[in-house]
């Protein structure tokens, strides 16, 4: 499943490591939102990426068990070396995410907006803090160090309240959440004035406590025995505080874009440019890309058809990427994945309690992309029913979640893309007619790789290079037979195939070697699988196919690859050394 993005004023204060490529040193996270990123850093002048410049990062959002996995751009970057909590900032926009990534990061962001961590309170403190509190922030608490160190390391934390008659455990923790690491940055990545807010109270000497008051290292004090309206405007005024200390950094960055905004505009009105990247040099891409250039700016549908592995959701990046929503989201939905129900609730989102496991309110991607663009693929395997919703958004712009009685009126553009001629599918009877007329006003035939030969080995250099870094390789470029063996190719698959097969021939070929077409596969080579040599040597080079091909799928992780081919690990690794067939260290 794909998908991807939404807009600004959903940020939620966020300060985890993030990692990115290009490599950022010493990079955590100041915010986010569905459209993108706030990252603080140390790179040298010479490091880390550029404004303009694509990025990749993972980041883990609170509670989630697997990274983020996100593509980016870098909207502005501003090297401050004289500012103590920082040497850079970076405004990322989001242009993508692996896998469910834009779902996981919307249901973060629907989340409760304010948290305050609790640590060491007894039975009747922690029921008196529900009581008091449980209706405006979520609380989280922790009985020992570690857990607490957990709950403030998620990144969103507002405020710490510190209980307990414990004097050197509390006082320990108030230093910990205070505590300056390189950079002036607390342990938990924050620069020290953006940190949780700390509500002090545990029984303590008062003049411990003074003395942390004095350094702005607690926030409030408020000695046991504890009142339930003096905790809860502690608490609140903590929150507040934080709150507006966090909205003085986003506007500070929001400043700093601004006048990068002000500078560009002084130098004189640019050219809005698309990017002529590798499968664009043939004349029938270029004249895609001139159609793309005429209709980005106005809002009126665009249908991509082309076969499966073309780029056409290349082509509607590139369509929001051009256009005055650039700012805004880009939601991305393969329609041939879900189920008619699961594709209505991903798309128009569901209330809780609309049908079995919804346990919460979800928000449907057209409400997470308003003001922006909606990418939806393989339209032609929508149901007639859903085709009657998609139609009433189109026409009234508004959506109603399922299960819900209240309607929501959002501001998209609909891009759309089909693997075959939607006419057709209309003429037989299997896709509304009047939906077709709306998705239509623009069309944009996109020609297959056959067709546009000049494409193929600018792509194939690209690919190469590509998973030379993926994997860890160094193999050195295409043969000139290899470049012939690939141009000759049928490529059925169009890019997406080939994409596979260099991907393939990265892993085989060994470092410091150019790719030769014995490290495509048999078909590519000219001969069919299997023609020529012994019966030994015949069995060995499907084997080495098998566990290659295997490898591919598995992006290089011999024990995946070995599990898929019911084989145990040690004898996969052992009979892929054997063959020559390269392994990548597992990290």
């Amino acid at each position: 499943m794909k998908h991807e993005i939404q807009e600004r004023h959903l940020r939620r204060p966020l300060h985890v490591r993030v990692v990115t490529t290009p490599a950022i040193a010493r990079c955590w996270s100041v915010n986010i939102s569905q459209s993108g990123i706030g990252l603080i850093g140390s790179p040298r002048a010479s490091e880390g990426p550029l404004e303009g410049q694509a990025v990749e990062l993972e980041v883990r959002l609170p509670n989630d068990e697997a990274p983020l996995v996100a593509r980016g751009e870098v909207r502005w970057r501003h090297d401050a070396n004289n500012r103590e909590e920082a040497s850079t900032a970076f405004g990322i926009v989001f242009t993508g995410f692996e896998d469910d990534g834009a779902v996981r990061l919307a249901r973060y962001l629907a989340g409760p907006p304010v948290r305050v961590a609790v640590a060491f309170a007894d039975e009747a403190t922690r029921a008196m803090l529900e009581a008091a509190l449980a209706d405006q922030v979520q609380l989280e608490f922790g009985s020992e160090n570690p857990q607490v160190e957990a709950i403030l390391a998620r990144g969103d934390v507002s405020a710490l309240v510190i209980c307990g008659d414990d004097e050197v455990r509390a006082l320990l923790l108030a230093e910990l959440a205070a505590a300056v690491t390189e950079d002036n940055l607390t342990f938990e990545g924050r620069p020290r004035d953006l940190a949780a807010r700390v509500v002090f109270c545990a029984k303590a000497d008062p003049a411990h406590v003074a003395k942390l008051f004095d350094e702005k290292k607690i926030h409030r004090r408020l000695p046991p025995p504890l009142d339930a309206g003096e905790v809860r405007a502690a608490v609140m005024d903590a929150c507040s505080a934080h709150a507006q200390r966090l909205e003085q950094e986003r506007m500070a960055q929001e400043l700093e874009r601004n006048l990068l905004r002000e500078r560009s505009l002084r130098a004189g009105p640019q050219p809005r440019a698309i990017e002529a990247g590798p499968g664009f040099q043939s004349a029938r891409m270029q004249s895609v890309l001139e159609q793309v250039r005429l209709v980005a700016p106005y809002k009126v549908a665009v249908l991509l058809q082309g076969e499966t592995g073309t780029g056409k959701e290349v082509l509607a990046r590139i369509v929001h990427r051009i256009s005055d929503r650039r700012d805004k989201a880009f939601v991305v939905q393969d329609c041939g994945v879900l189920t008619e129900t699961l594709l209505e609730s991903e798309l128009f989102g569901h209330v809780r309690g609309a049908f079995t496991g919804a346990v919460n309110d979800h928000p449907g991607l057209f409400a997470l992309a308003d003001g922006g663009t909606v990418f939806l693929d393989e339209i032609e395997n929508t149901t007639p029913a859903l085709q009657a919703k998609l139609l009433r958004v189109l026409e009234t712009g508004e959506v109603r979640a399922v299960g819900g009685t209240q309607t929501r009126r959002v501001d998209v553009r609909l891009v759309t893309a089909s693997n075959r001629d939607l006419s057709h599918d209309v003429k037989a009877g299997r896709f509304r007619s009047d939906l077709f007329f709306r998705l239509n006003t623009f069309i944009v035939e996109v020609a297959p790789l056959r067709e546009r030969r000049e494409d193929v080995v600018p792509l194939a250099r690209y690919f190469v290079d590509l998973f030379n870094h993926q994997h860890g390789k160094g193999v050195m470029g295409l043969s000139t037979a290899t470049e012939r063996a690939l141009l000759a190719a049928p490529f059925a698959g169009n890019v997406r195939e080939l994409r596979n097969v260099v991907e393939r021939a990265v892993l085989v070929c060994p470092t410091g070697a150019l790719v030769e077409p014995e490290h495509l596969p048999a078909s590519y080579r000219g001969a069919a699988p299997g023609d020529g040599g012994t019966l030994k040597e015949r069995l060995e080079q499907a084997e080495r196919e098998a566990l290659t091909q295997a490898l591919v799928r598995h992006r290089g992780i011999a024990r995946r690859a070995a599990v898929e081919l019911g084989m145990d690990p040690v004898t996969f690794g052992r009979r892929a050394r054997r063959l020559k067939v390269p392994l990548r260290a597992e990290r």
